[in-house]
């Protein structure tokens, strides 16, 4: 796209942005997304210097249907666009490309020491610093404790940049952190299984960038969070006495002796059990022991 379409289409966006804030007419803001859908046709460069993804994306959380259905379906399609011709590029790479090409050399760093500095990888991919750093980032969580080649560990990398960017539509802040909490979940010591599912493709780069913390997690870690909630949900169901009330316990708060009680054992079965106590005028809760 040229120059002066980038700059029409930056219009529109400034359009956009103004329409919504300025709580114009629901005609404009569909009018402006419709010729926005039909006219845009989205790359990598053009989400990123116009930031045309970013302003439709908001509009998904607008209050009128319409234009909430309408910014969703753009947003869908755009992405569904970049993911075509994502894979079209790399299949294309792949045909050009030998076979022992796609293995590569092996590192000669030792695998718990490799970081992109080490292996000797340059990461400018994209000329944008900040995804550039990213893929950078994406390199150093992969490669950690891995005997893959630095060519295929790139590859991976820059796979789960772009499917972040195109999740994201630009270098927003929930993109920069979602690719942190990646990394973070990569270079993990104790689970090193899910930086091999990524490397061999059994978790894909799209498939990766939508993974909840929980799906991240070790199968060791999972089983210990479950059991810490099982752990909290047993505290919280212990079983409680009927509640009553009482004229004899008096309100620290408001001095009332209006007072609804219940006793539960809390502690081991030698102590005194504990009493919940709920003033039944202002509201004030407290416990008893003994």
């Amino acid at each position: 796209m040229d120059a002066r379409a980038v700059k029409e289409i930056s219009l529109r966006v400034r359009s956009l942005t103004k329409a919504v804030d300025e709580k114009q007419p629901i005609s404009n803001i569909i009018a402006i997304l419709e010729s926005l859908q039909k006219d845009v046709v989205p790359t990598e460069e053009l989400l990123r210097s116009t930031r045309v993804g970013v302003a439709v994306n908001k509009q998904k959380s607008h209050p009128d249907k319409a234009v909430a259905l309408l910014a969703s379906r753009i947003v869908s399609k755009w992405k569904s666009d970049m993911n075509v011709k994502g894979s079209a590029k790399a299949k294309k790479a792949a045909s050009r490309s030998p076979p022992k090409e796609e293995a590569g050399a092996k590192s000669s760093v030792p695998p718990l020491e490799r970081n992109k500095d080490k292996d000797g990888v340059d990461c400018k991919r994209t000329g944008d610093t900040i995804r550039d750093s990213c893929i950078g980032l994406m390199y150093n969580g992969l490669c950690y404790g891995s005997e893959e080649s630095p060519t295929l560990v790139l590859k991976r990398s820059i796979d789960i940049e772009r499917a972040a960017f195109v999740k994201h539509g630009a270098t927003t802040p929930e993109y920069k952190n979602k690719l942190r909490s990646l990394y973070q979940n990569l270079k993990h010591k104790s689970n090193p299984q899910l930086r091999i599912r990524v490397l061999s493709a059994e978790i894909s780069a799209e498939r990766l960038v939508v993974m909840t913390h929980k799906e991240l997690a070790s199968p060791e870690r999972r089983a210990e969070d479950e059991k810490m909630q099982q752990e909290n949900m047993n505290k919280a169901m212990v079983a409680q006495g009927e509640k009553s009330v009482s004229t004899a316990l008096k309100c620290p708060k408001c001095g009332q002796k209006k007072v609804s009680y219940s006793q539960a054992q809390t502690r081991s079965a030698d102590e005194p059990m504990t009493t919940f106590c709920e003033c039944t005028i202002c509201g004030n809760r407290w416990k008893a022991s003994g």
